[in-house]
C-alpha cells in the first residue's frame, strides 16, 4: 500500500485542526504508516470562505458526490455534524467500501449500531474516538486496554460547557446567567446552549460509553436526563458548607444485568477526583472488577484535542488496511437491554429547603424522615437574614430513590416548609 487518499466532510473548527495536523505532521504520520497520505477532497458549503489554514482551492468542493463516489478515496472523515445528512453520507461511503472516521456523537448515539453493522457487512472500519471527551482516548481504552476487565460503573464529566459554567459559579460567584454568557463569549457554549445545559450532549456521550463498556444497546430514550438550568449559586454554596461540589455528571451502572444511565447535577465529595475537574475539562471515572478504579482526564473539546483523536483513528484505519483486517474491530452489542427499575435504585440525597423559623418546625421535618425510615448523615441550619425563616441543608444516608421522592413530596406540603429542592449525592 503506497498511498492512502482521504475525503473530508466539513471544514469547521475540527476540520481545520485535522487539515492543520495533516499538513504540519505529514512526514511523521507517513513514517509511522509507511505510505503517502493525501487529502484529496474537502466538502464545504462555500468554497470562497476565508480559511485558517492554507489549502488548494481545487481540493474544495460543494458537491458531496465528488467525495463519496470517488473510487480513489479510501477513507472518509466526517466532521460536518448533524444527524440525517451525515447518516446518509456515511451509509453511502460504507456501501462504496470506504472506511469512515467520525466525531459525530449525535449520530453515533442515534444510529451507531446500524452504521457499525453496515461497516462490518462491508468489511470497513468505522472509528469514532473523537465523539466522546475530545482528546481523551476513552473509547480506545474501553475496547482495547480494558477489554479483559468487566466494567461495572462509569461516572463522567463529559460536557465542557456545563463544567465551565458550574466552575465559574463555584469559584467566582457568578450567577448561572452570567456564567453562561462567559462560556458563550469564549466559544465554549453555542448561541443556543440547550443541548449542553439541558444535559442532552452529555447523555449522548453516555449512550456511546455504555454501549462499549457493557455491550448493551443503550438508546438515548433509556437515559434519565436533568440539566443545570435550575442550579443556583446558593445551591453550590450550601453544598460546599457540607463538603460537596456540584457537577453535571453522567452515571452509568450495571447491576444484576440491568443498566441505569442518567445525567444530572450531582453532589460529589470535595475529595472525589472528579470534584477537582474544572472549567472546560472532561474526565471519566471507570470502575472495573479486576483493575479497580481508574480516571481519564483531559480537554473535552476544541480544535486541537478533537483533531488529535481523529488522527489517532486515521492511523488505526491505515494500519488495518495494510494488515487486511479492516472491519474486524467492529464492536456490536451482545447483551439484551434491561433498564434497572427505579424502585431498585438507591442513593444519598442532598435536600435544601427554607422552613418557617418557629418552634417545632425543625422537629416536624425530622419526624417525617424518621417515619419514612430515612436517616440523616449531615445537616446544616442557619437563619435567613431579614426573614422569619431558616435555611436548612441535609444529606441523607443511602436510601431507596422511590421512597425518598415520596417523602420529599410529603415534606413539600408541610405548612412549615416554604420551598425545597434536592439533588443526588454520589460518593463513588
Amino acid at each position: 500500500m503506497e498511498k492512502v487518499s482521504i475525503g473530508l466532510l466539513g471544514f469547521g473548527t475540527v476540520g481545520t485542526g485535522v487539515v492543520r495536523l495533516l499538513t504540519k505532521e505529514r512526514e511523521r504520520l507517513e513514517a509511522r504508516t509507511g505510505c503517502t497520505i493525501q487529502l484529496k477532497k474537502v466538502l464545504v458549503r462555500n468554497k470562497n470562505r476565508p480559511r485558517k489554514v492554507l489549502i488548494d482551492n481545487r481540493n474544495l468542493t460543494t458537491n458531496a458526490a465528488e467525495v463519496l463516489d470517488d473510487p480513489e478515496i479510501d477513507i472518509i472523515i466526517e466532521l460536518m455534524g448533524g444527524i440525517d445528512e451525515a447518516y446518509r453520507y456515511i451509509l453511502r461511503a460504507l456501501n462504496h467500501k470506504k472506511h469512515v472516521i467520525t466525531a459525530n456523537k449525535d449520530l453515533m448515539a442515534s444510529y451507531g449500531d446500524e452504521l457499525l453493522m453496515e461497516a462490518k457487512k462491508n468489511h470497513c472500519d468505522l472509528y469514532y474516538e473523537a465523539s466522546v471527551a475530545g482528546g481523551i482516548p476513552i473509547l480506545r481504552t474501553l475496547t482495547d486496554s480494558l477489554a479483559a476487565d468487566r466494567i461495572q460503573k462509569m461516572i463522567g464529566i463529559v460536557n465542557g460547557t456545563t463544567n465551565y459554567i458550574l466552575s465559574k459559579m463555584s469559584h467566582e460567584g457568578l450567577s448561572y446567567e452570567k456564567a453562561l454568557s462567559s462560556a458563550q463569549a469564549l466559544g465554549f457554549a453555542e448561541a443556543d446552549p440547550t443541548s449542553d445545559v439541558e444535559g442532552l450532549d452529555a447523555a449522548r456521550k453516555m449512550v456511546i460509553l455504555s454501549h462499549l463498556a457493557y455491550s448493551i444497546p443503550v438508546k438515548l430514550d433509556d437515559v434519565k436526563i436533568t440539566g443545570i438550568t435550575d442550579v443556583t449559586r446558593e445551591d453550590i454554596i450550601y453544598a460546599g458548607k457540607l463538603g460537596y461540589t456540584i457537577k453535571l455528571v453522567g452515571i452509568s451502572e450495571v447491576n444484576n444485568g440491568a443498566i441505569d444511565v442518567r445525567v444530572e447535577p450531582t453532589l460529589l465529595p470535595d475529595g472525589h477526583p472528579l470534584a477537582s475537574v474544572e472549567n472546560e475539562n472532561n474526565a471519566i471515572y471507570v470502575y472495573g472488577t479486576a483493575l479497580g478504579e481508574t480516571m481519564y482526564y483531559g480537554p473535552g473539546a476544541g480544535e486541537g484535542p478533537t483533531a488529535v483523536s481523529v488522527m489517532s483513528d486515521l492511523l488505526s484505519v491505515i494500519r488495518n488496511m495494510a494488515l487486511g483486517v479492516t472491519g474486524n474491530h467492529i464492536f456490536l452489542p451482545k447483551r439484551e437491554m434491561h433498564t434497572r427499575k427505579e424502585s431498585l435504585v438507591e442513593s444519598q440525597f442532598f435536600v435544601r429547603l427554607h422552613i418557617k423559623d418557629e418552634p417545632g418546625s425543625f422537629s416536624r421535618l425530622t419526624d417525617l424522615f424518621k417515619e419514612q425510615g430515612i436517616s440523616l448523615e449531615k445537616l446544616y441550619q442557619e437563619p435567613i437574614t431579614g426573614q422569619d425563616a431558616a435555611e436548612v441543608s441535609i444529606v441523607t444516608h443511602r436510601t431507596n430513590k422511590v421512597l425518598f421522592e415520596k417523602s420529599f413530596e410529603i415534606m413539600k406540603k408541610l405548612d412549615v416548609v416554604l420551598n425545597a429542592k434536592y439533588f443526588r449525592v454520589e460518593r463513588g
